[in-house]
């Protein structure tokens, strides 16, 4: 599965790229994100929730910023195990250009899934994961937004 969207964030590309970094403002941002632990600058523990369609899975997962680009540019990668649900693991590629003090944020991100998600059919974890990212990026835009550089 494959998704891609461009995000138009009202704050600098430095502010922006922060935020990215910052595990309390992912935390908020990550639907059913119970916790997260930033173990380095570039290794983060997630626990979190989703339910897609009759599946509710509590995942455990781990994620690897590479951020040799930044602040221009960075990804990440990672996988979680949902225990009898299933497993996921993918990555993103994000892009950070700013115009006038706005930033446009452009992700393509990848991901695979196994278990009882897989059994579910590929239109339904798409349309899950599309609105899982709007929910992400909509918190997001928001809590940058009131955030003073």
């Amino acid at each position: 599965m494959e998704l891609s969207d461009q995000i138009t964030i009202n704050a600098p590309k430095d502010q922006v790229y922060r935020a990215l970094n910052d595990p309390e403002i992912l935390q908020q941002c990550i639907p059913g994100c119970e916790e997260l632990i930033k173990h380095s600058d570039t290794e983060l523990e997630a626990k979190v929730v989703l339910k897609v369609g009759p599946v509710k899975a509590k995942f455990k997962g781990d994620v690897v910023l590479d951020t040799a680009g930044a602040p221009d540019a960075f990804s990440l990668s990672g996988q979680g195990n949902g225990g009898a649900a299933g497993h996921a693991k993918g990555g993103a590629d994000v892009t950070l250009e700013e115009e006038a003090g706005v930033t446009v944020l452009t992700y393509t991100a990848k991901a695979d899934v196994s278990g009882k998600l897989a059994q579910l059919g590929s239109r339904l974890i798409q349309g899950t994961a599309k609105k899982l990212a709007a929910k992400f990026f909509a918190k997001f835009a928001e809590i940058v937004d009131t955030v003073e550089a």
